[in-house]
C-alpha cells in the first residue's frame, strides 16, 4: 500500500473516534454471532493501527491488542479483501507470527471497507484446528462485516459526525467548547480558526459549471488537508457545507498556527484544479473560554473570514468595531420589514429642483426617511444600501411611489404644478410587473404620467439590460419621465446610454462639489452636459450648495439644479411653506 494511501486510511480510521473506546454490546453482538456461525471459540472486531491490532470487540480472548506485524487482519487492512488461511503454520507469512504460537492454526477475515473504499481492519474468526471454509460461510462472514461497518457509521454518524468530511461536525464543535468552558478556568484565552474553502459566489459558480460531485471533492481534500496539518492531538470539525474549524492548542500564536494550516492547504491544492475556482480564507477569533457560547465563536470567526474575502487577504483576525457594524446592519434589514407596516416610522421628504434659467421650482426629489423604534433616525446612506440588494427593495420603492404617488395628488389638489421624482433600483427593474404596478398607481390617483419621473442609476441599468430596458420603455411610452442617476459615476456606456428612453442626466454631486476650485472637474462637467444635450437629454447639476458652484454649472450649460443652496430635503408642510416663499419672491431668477 503507498504511503498516502495508508496515511488517508489511518486518517479514516481515527475520524470514527473508535480505537481504545469502551466494549459496545451492538458490536459484541456481532462478534458472538460470527463465533457461533463458524463454531470457532474465537471471534473479534479488529481494527489496524499503525502499529498494533486493537479489537473493539473480542470472543475467546483476553487481550485487547497485538503487533500489526506478520497479523492477518493486516493483510485484510493492506488489501482490502477477504483473507483466509486454512493453517498459520503451513503458511510462511505466518508459521511464527504470535497468533501461531500461541496455538492459533486458522484465520479468515472479511474487511471493514468504510464508503470511501478505506479498509480499517477485520470482522474475524479464528481456531485452534486448521480447516477449510464454504462459499457460503464467506459470504456470512462478509455480511456480517456489513453489518459491523454499518453500527460504526450508525455510532459514528449520530449527529455528531459529518458523513461527507468524515469530521466531527458543528453539533461536536458546540459540545466540546461547552465540555472546554467546565473543564477550564474561566478568562483563559484560546482560539478558533475557521478555513472557507471557497466564496459563496465561487461555490455557486463551481457547482453549476463542474456540479456538486466536485464540491464535495473539494471538501474531502481540505478536510484531509486541515486533519493532516494540525495533527492527531487537535480535532478539526466540518462545521458548514465548506467550511472547517479547529481550536488553536493553548499557548500557540493564532496567527503562525493559522498560516500553517493554509500553507498546507495551499500546497495540497497546487497539484488540483481547484486553485483555479476557488480560493481559501480563514478567519481567527480569539475568545475567553466560558465567556463566549459557542455559536458566538463561530459567527466571530465568520465574520473574521468576510474581512479576509474583502481586502483579498488569505487570514483576518476578528475585529469587534466591524462586528458591532455587522450587528447594526443586520438589525436594520432585519427590523425594515416591520417599518414598512408601522404608521409612523417611514416618511418622506422632498428636495426642489430649480430651473436654471428661470428660477422656477420645477419640481422635487421624493427622498426616503427613517426612524427606527429604537436606534433613532437613520440615515439612507446606511439602510438604503442594506435593503436594495435583497427582495425589501421591491417593497421599498413600492412603499415610496405609493406615498409620492399620493404626494402629487395632494399637490395637485391644493394647484402646485410639479414633477416629483422617485429612485428606482436594479431589483425592480428585474420585476415583470414593476411597469404595470406604477402606471395603475398613477391612475389610482388620476394623475397625469409626465408628473412622476422616475431615477435610475447607470449600474442599475446595466445589471439586466436588455430586460431594464424593456420596462423602462413601457413607461416611457405612457409619458413618465425618466432621468439618468448619479450620472458619470457608473459605467457610462455610450452605445447603451443613447437607447434609453430617458429624458433627464442627473451629474452626480461629487463632480459638483468644490467645482469652482478644480478646473478638470469644470471640463468634465461641461463636457457631460454637452454630451447629454447632443443625446437628447435634459441636464439636472446634483449638489449644489453654494453661489459660485451655482455659477460654474449655469457656464457649463446645466438646465437644472438641485442641492443645499436652493434647500434642504424637507418634510410636506415644510416643502410647502418653502415653495410659498419662493414663488413669492419679486425676482425669481437666481443670480448668475
Amino acid at each position: 500500500m503507498s504511503d498516502w494511501r495508508e496515511a488517508a486510511r489511518l486518517n479514516a480510521l481515527r475520524q470514527l473516534d473508535l480505537l481504545d473506546t469502551p466494549p459496545s454490546e451492538a458490536f459484541d453482538r456481532i462478534t458472538r454471532m460470527a463465533a457461533q456461525l463458524f463454531d470457532l471459540p474465537i471471534a473479534a472486531v479488529s481494527l489496524t493501527d499503525q502499529d498494533r491490532q486493537w479489537f473493539k470487540s473480542r470472543v475467546g480472548v483476553d487481550h485487547t491488542t497485538i503487533p500489526r506485524a506478520k497479523a492477518p487482519c493486516a493483510q485484510v487492512a493492506d488489501t482490502g479483501a477477504a483473507v483466509v488461511i486454512p493453517d498459520l503454520l503451513a503458511d510462511a507469512r505466518y508459521e511464527d507470527c504470535l497468533l501461531a504460537r500461541n496455538g492459533i492454526r486458522f484465520y479468515a477475515g472479511a474487511s471493514l471497507t468504510t464508503r470511501d473504499g478505506f479498509s480499517l481492519g477485520a470482522m474475524c474468526v479464528l481456531g485452534t484446528q486448521p480447516r477449510q471454509v464454504t462459499v457460503p460461510e464467506m459470504k456470512a462472514l462478509t455480511d456480517l462485516a456489513a453489518m459491523v461497518m454499518a453500527q460504526i457509521e450508525l455510532q459514528h454518524a449520530f449527529g455528531r459526525i459529518d458523513p461527507l468530511s468524515g469530521l466531527a461536525n458543528r453539533n461536536q464543535f458546540v459540545e466540546d467548547l461547552e465540555d472546554l468552558a467546565k473543564e477550564s478556568p474561566h478568562g483563559v484565552c484560546r482560539a478558533a480558526v475557521l478555513i472557507d474553502l471557497a466564496s459563496p459566489e465561487q461555490l455557486s459558480t463551481t457547482s453549476r459549471v463542474l456540479g456538486t460531485a466536485y464540491v464535495d471533492r473539494m471538501v474531502k481534500e481540505g478536510a484531509f488537508t486541515v486533519d493532516a496539518a494540525v495533527g492527531g492531538e487537535v480535532r478539526a470539525y466540518h462545521v458548514a457545507a465548506t467550511q472547517l474549524a479547529v481550536l488553536v492548542p493553548a499557548g500557540v500564536e493564532e496567527q503562525g498556527y493559522a498560516a500553517t494550516i493554509i500553507q498546507a492547504l495551499d500546497a495540497s491544492r497546487e497539484v488540483g484544479p481547484s486553485c483555479y475556482v476557488t480560493s481559501v480564507a480563514m478567519g481567527v477569533a480569539p475568545f475567553l473560554v466560558g465567556a463566549a457560547a459557542p455559536h458566538d465563536v463561530l459567527r466571530m470567526a465568520h465574520n473574521a473570514v468576510g474581512a479576509a474575502r474583502r481586502t483579498r487577504s488569505k487570514i483576518s483576525t476578528y475585529s469587534r468595531v466591524e462586528d458591532t457594524t455587522y450587528r447594526r446592519r443586520f438589525t436594520l434589514l432585519n427590523d425594515f420589514g416591520a417599518a414598512l407596516e408601522a404608521p409612523d416610522q417611514l416618511r418622506l421628504v422632498y428636495q426642489p429642483r430649480i430651473d436654471l434659467v428661470s428660477g422656477a421650482c420645477t419640481g422635487a426629489e421624493a427622498l426616503l426617511r427613517w426612524t427606527h423604534p429604537i436606534l433613532g433616525p437613520v440615515s439612507p446612506g446606511e439602510f438604503i444600501p442594506i435593503i436594495e440588494p435583497t427582495s425589501l427593495a421591491r417593497s421599498a420603492t413600492a412603499w415610496v411611489i405609493d406615498a409620492a404617488l399620493r404626494q402629487l395628488g395632494r399637490w395637485r389638489d391644493a394647484g402646485l404644478d410639479l414633477r416629483l421624482s422617485v429612485n428606482v433600483s436594479a431589483t425592480n427593474l428585474l420585476e415583470e410587473d414593476f411597469a404595470t404596478n406604477v402606471l395603475h398607481g398613477l391612475a389610482r390617483q388620476a394623475l397625469a404620467p409626465a408628473r412622476l419621473e422616475l431615477e435610475v442609476t447607470e449600474s442599475a441599468m446595466m445589471e439586466n439590460a436588455e430586460q431594464a430596458l424593456s420596462i423602462l420603455e413601457v413607461v416611457a411610452a405612457a409619458g413618465v419621465s425618466l432621468a439618468i442617476d448619479d450620472f458619470g459615476t457608473g459605467y457610462s456606456s455610450l452605445s447603451y446610454l443613447q437607447r434609453l428612453p430617458a429624458h433627464v442626466v442627473k451629474i452626480d454631486q461629487s463632480f459638483i462639489r468644490d467645482l469652482t476650485g478644480d478646473e478638470r472637474k469644470r471640463a468634465l462637467v461641461t463636457t457631460m452636459a454637452s454630451l447629454s444635450h447632443d443625446l437628447g437629454y435634459r441636464v439636472v447639476a446634483e449638489g449644489i450648495e453654494t453661489q459660485a458652484v451655482l455659477a460654474s454649472v449655469r457656464h457649463a450649460k446645466c438646465d437644472e439644479g438641485q442641492g443645499y443652496f436652493f434647500g434642504r430635503p424637507m418634510g410636506e408642510d415644510r416643502f410647502a411653506a418653502w415653495h410659498g416663499a419662493w414663488l413669492g419672491l419679486e425676482d425669481v431668477t437666481i443670480p448668475a
